[in-house]
């Protein structure tokens, strides 16, 4: 507890100590839910594979030395995205092994 003197270890005017509230639901925006990521397995498991998905798939298990490489190159390609090219080939990857 502070005192209202300005010198000593307790120095300085009394405040109460703010309040954590918590966190505000914003900052859970983007996060996957149980529900979406349960629909979006049954979509992929019904639907299958897109072509382009076929093709690094079959890049990665046999594309010549660093088939990683040419997957991603091939991914970014048609993705657009470094991000999103990268999340897609370790998708894959994760998929074969």
């Amino acid at each position: 507890m502070t005192t209202s003197i300005a010198v000593g270890l307790k120095k300085g005017y009394p405040v109460t100590k703010r309040v954590s509230k918590g966190v505000r639901p914003a900052r859970r925006r983007g996060r996957l839910g149980k529900r979406v990521q349960f629909v979006r397995e049954v979509i992929r498991t019904v639907s299958g594979l897109a072509p382009y998905e076929k093709r690094i798939m079959d890049l990665l298990r046999g594309g010549g030395n660093n088939p990683g490489k040419r997957a991603y190159k091939f991914a970014k390609k048609r993705l657009g995205t470094h991000v999103r090219a990268k999340a897609k080939v370790q998708e894959i990857s994760d998929k074969l092994n």
